[in-house]
């Protein structure tokens, strides 16, 4: 079925207007593909439009019809003559005034409502990236020391980059994956480990529609890794299931725990989960483990106006992420640890281990 003849079916369904057997056929089709539901309510709310404008055109009617009543000539006199009398005129046409009034402004909300405005003004104030703003800390830091001092602070000393976020480690070799939105933009980038230890990395992968990005770490003092001691799961996580998360909303690692509330994520992301969980700025890039210590997903934004609704996008997609990633761009084919160790060990003993492993990511514009 085409797109024109989609919503002719779903127009005559909202009309009442199919038979009984068109009306099977399509609430069977309605179940097979959940998909139709958003289209309904998406052309429901396109009548609403229709209907809303139709209303808007009916008030136009109106007011031309009060400025046919009103004699403008015989105001223009009554102003002319005597100043005074716009008292007496507002008196006398107050009724007229004001319904006209509320049409402009009734004409100017519904104009601000097809274009967009509110959705826009509420999108912005519902979704916040969780990317950390670390320039705020360094202003922050050197007003502290010089009311200490009282003398004025050497930046260079004093240098946390710009924007800051977390990832972790897909292998031993260094290569570290984070949100594209964490990196997008910067110049450098500086990864730095749980000891306080910072290397300088390069970008070898963004995908902006998974927001994902991979690092690798370029700095000739970087030892390897030991083995990565978690899996990435492939299989889909359960509703309710406990989960907990590793980060950098300050500068030192921040642990997280909660549970997953729900299979998509904001505005019905099917690439992401939603989670019940404590993040702030700084988590972006984070990895989301279950209780056995695979990686289920990444952290990637929050609901600002939900108590502990975040977002992390799904495992399976970041293993195609990594997977598609071209061997010539590298130089080698990036692997992904298969063997889970933390498994059968206590959730502090797991995070001890975590530790070396998750990364702040330092930003520098």
């Amino acid at each position: 079925m085409n797109e024109p003849q989609l919503l002719d079916l779903i127009e005559r369904y909202l009309s009442n207007e199919l038979s009984k057997q068109e009306q099977i056929e399509f609430e069977l089709m309605r179940k097979a593909d959940g998909s139709i539901n958003g289209r309904i309510k998406e052309h429901q709310q396109f009548l609403k439009y229709m209907a809303d404008w139709n209303e808007r055109l009916e008030f136009e009617n109106k007011l031309n019809e009060i400025h046919e009543e009103i004699d403008i000539d015989a105001v223009k006199e009554q102003l002319g003559i005597h100043q005074g009398r716009v008292v007496t005129l507002w008196r006398n046409h107050h009724s007229k005034i004001s319904v006209a009034a509320s049409i402009a402004i009734f004409a100017v909300m519904v104009t601000l409502f097809f274009t967009g405005y509110f959705n826009n003004q509420n999108q912005q104030s519902r979704y916040s990236a969780l990317r950390r703003e670390l320039e705020t800390v360094k202003r922050s830091q050197s007003a502290l020391i010089r009311n200490m001092t009282g003398k004025p602070v050497n930046k260079n000393n004093l240098n946390p980059g710009d924007f800051g976020g977390t990832g972790f480690a897909i292998n031993a070799s260094g290569d570290i994956i984070t949100n594209f939105h964490v990196i997008n933009g910067a110049d450098s980038v500086y990864v730095q480990n749980s000891n306080g230890e910072s290397f300088k990395a390069a970008t070898i992968y963004t995908n902006s529609d998974y927001d994902l990005a991979v690092l690798h770490i370029t700095d000739t003092s970087f030892k390897h890794l030991s083995a990565v001691p978690y899996a990435f799961r492939k299989s889909k996580a359960d509703l309710g299931e406990d989960v907990f998360t590793l980060g950098y909303p300050k500068d030192s690692v921040v642990i997280g725990k909660g549970y997953l509330s729900s299979f998509t994520g904001y505005d019905n992301d099917s690439l992401a989960y939603q989670v019940s969980i404590p993040v702030n700025p700084g988590n972006s890039g984070g990895p989301l483990l279950d209780s056995y210590g695979n990686v289920i997903g990444i952290i990637k934004g929050k609901q600002t106006q939900v108590d502990g609704a975040a977002f992390a996008t799904k495992s399976n997609y970041l293993m195609k992420a990594i997977q598609s990633i071209p061997a010539d761009s590298t130089g080698r084919k990036i692997c992904l640890n298969s063997k889970n160790n933390l498994s059968k060990l206590t959730r502090a003993q797991q995070i001890k281990k975590l530790q070396n492993y998750v990364f702040m990511v330092k930003v520098y514009n």
